[in-house]
């Protein structure tokens, strides 16, 4: 739990300069201690009188659109934001195809060849290494690794390029949001070859349009239906002919009846639409699941032709079935269709999703009232989520003094925010996916269908806040490889399973400084680009340390953590 890097500790004694008290405590004792004080505002104000107070003036109101509806502020950002306006703001981020990528960022994706691959082209890759990785050769073996390892890695890569890049900050917040919503899990199966395309094409298009469009497009892509098992749901009577040899194909259609299965069924309607306890009942899960069966992908058809859904007619279940108070006639593959689309716009699903954005954009504690007025703006613009995010952010209790810098970051959100305060060109990535499995928070890596929590309680302890430090620390002294490439050494020896090993940032933060880049950043600029975000009395804290430590204070500090 202590600091693991001489830097760390000292980091930590910013927080102990001011609690004269600590001084008498065992060291352990007093980190724990400090933590707290540094990760909580009301325990930290109680010892400090005004650590981490908000000032309620216009900067603040910018900081908190940068904040919230990106992942904070850029150097420069809160003056372009002063100048154009907050409603202005906020307008055009709702609108993100008015705002032009800069030509570095689209240069960059345009070189990541997975971001320009079908569905089909990458499980053919996959499926190929897979299979390359089974011969009895170590060289075999190592280009497997290489396909699969590139495959994530450049899907990681897009994902964090454009959220610390793009001025398009809120698609890069909703893809995210998104994303954790309709989760999948990148280490299951086939699915890591599945990712880039769902997010692409399945997520990506969809963060600002039609709920019932998203909802259509997740479940009918490879990543989900492989994921939550539908693709191999049939019904009971199922009797597939199954060519002699013939050992394993992702479709109902080529495998043995494996009987009606409920994960999907159970999981879109608990998390994706209509969320716990909104009065349907078990016997509506074995319902829709059946009214599901026949949903699947054919591995063939995908790899050769790029067909992500298929629709197995004799593996529907074709008898009467009576869902949530509705008589389902047979109608095949139209009735899984008329289905999502009737969860997509019942008010449970217009309550659920309004909670679930007010938690993300407001509070962990969502307001009933705000709950309620987004929920009807819901079901009156027919599940188009622009015209509930525009009522999210013109709302009173989004701009509520009492909502303003309360929400603690994510591992993602303080990594990212991190980054983009720095104004360095991250040019490696590793470093940074090595810290968010640190953190608890994989990119991709969340293995349950309900997603990463994103309120403080899911994120808060004294081992999370160290660890958080010691990256703040490695980042701020320059001792992450982020602002240049790797070569072939670097890179084995900051491979893919170092990097997924908990203690990697630690070990990178104490290697040699002139390993890196040798100088620190300039905490300075740190202070100018956040703005009020650093409060007063941090700012002193700061202050009256010693230099080659403060950017790491900034970083490290308390009011840096929340948003």
């Amino acid at each position: 739990m202590a600091p693991s890097t001489p830097e760390g500790v000292r980091v930590h004694a910013f927080c102990w300069h001011n609690f004269a008290q600590m001084r008498k405590m065992k060291k352990l004792s007093g980190i724990i201690l400090c933590l707290i004080a540094l990760s909580n505002p009301t325990a930290a104000q109680s010892v400090t009188g005004d650590l981490g107070k908000n000032q309620g003036d216009t900067q603040e109101q910018v900081l908190h659109v940068l904040n919230r509806l990106g992942y904070g502020p850029r150097n420069g950002d809160i003056e372009r934001v002063s100048r154009m306006g907050v409603n202005a703001y906020i307008d055009e981020q709702l609108h993100p195809q008015t705002i032009p990528l800069p030509n570095t960022l689209s240069q960059r994706l345009e070189t990541l060849q997975t971001q320009g691959e079908t569905t089909g082209e990458l499980l053919d890759e996959f499926i190929s290494a897979r299979k390359e990785a089974k011969r009895d050769t170590e060289d075999a073996k190592k280009r497997a690794r290489q396909v699969i390892a590139t495959i994530a890695e450049q899907t990681a890569e897009a994902r964090l390029a454009r959220a610390i890049d793009s001025p398009r900050q809120l698609e890069e917040v909703m893809v995210d949001f998104w994303f954790n919503h309709f989760n999948v899990y990148a280490q299951k199966g086939l699915v890591r070859a599945f990712i880039p395309s769902y997010e692409r094409d399945a997520i990506r298009p969809f963060v600002f349009g039609n709920f019932a469009d998203m909802l259509l497009a997740t479940a009918k892509h490879p990543a989900m239906l492989f994921y939550l098992d539908n693709w191999m749901s049939t019904s009971a009577d199922y009797a597939p002919h199954v060519r002699p040899g013939r050992r394993f194909s992702i479709s109902p259609a080529k495998v043995k009846n494996h009987g009606l299965n409920e994960n999907y069924a159970r999981e879109v309607m608990e998390l994706h639409t209509l969320g716990v306890d909104a009065g349907y009942t078990q016997k509506d899960v074995t319902e829709l699941a059946r009214i599901l069966t026949g949903w699947g992908f054919n591995q063939r058809q995908l790899t050769q032709s790029n067909v992500q859904f298929t629709f197995n007619s004799d593996a529907h279940d074709r008898g009467a079935k009576v869902w949530m108070n509705h008589n389902i006639r047979a109608a095949g593959q139209s009735e899984g269709e008329a289905a999502l689309k009737l969860l997509a716009m019942h008010p449970a699903t217009a309550r659920h999703l309004s909670t679930k954005l007010v938690q993300y954009f407001v509070n962990d504690i969502a307001p009933p009232a705000l709950v309620d007025r987004l929920a009807n703006v819901y079901l009156e613009a027919k599940g188009e989520i622009r015209p509930v995010l525009k009522a999210l952010f013109t709302s009173p209790e989004f701009m509520d003094q009492a909502n303003v810098g309360v929400k603690y970051k994510t591992p993602y959100q303080f990594v990212v925010s991190s980054a983009r305060a720095t104004g360095l060109p991250i040019l490696n990535i590793r470093p940074l996916l090595g810290t968010l499995t640190q953190l608890g928070m994989p990119l991709y890596g969340c293995p349950t269908p309900d997603g990463y929590k994103n309120t403080e309680t899911a994120w808060l302890n004294p081992d999370a806040v160290t660890r958080r430090i010691n990256f703040a620390t490695a980042l701020a002294s320059g001792r992450l490889p982020v602002d240049r490439p790797m070569d072939g050494n670097e890179a084995m020896r900051m491979g893919k399973k170092q990097l997924e090993r908990k203690d990697d940032v630690a070990k990178v933060a104490s290697m040699p400084t002139q390993t890196w880049r040798n100088s620190a950043l300039d905490a300075n600029g740190l202070l100018q680009t956040l703005g009020t975000t650093i409060s007063a009395p941090t700012r002193q804290i700061i202050a009256d340390n010693n230099e080659t430590l403060r950017a790491a204070l900034v970083l490290g500090s308390p009011d840096f953590m929340r948003h």
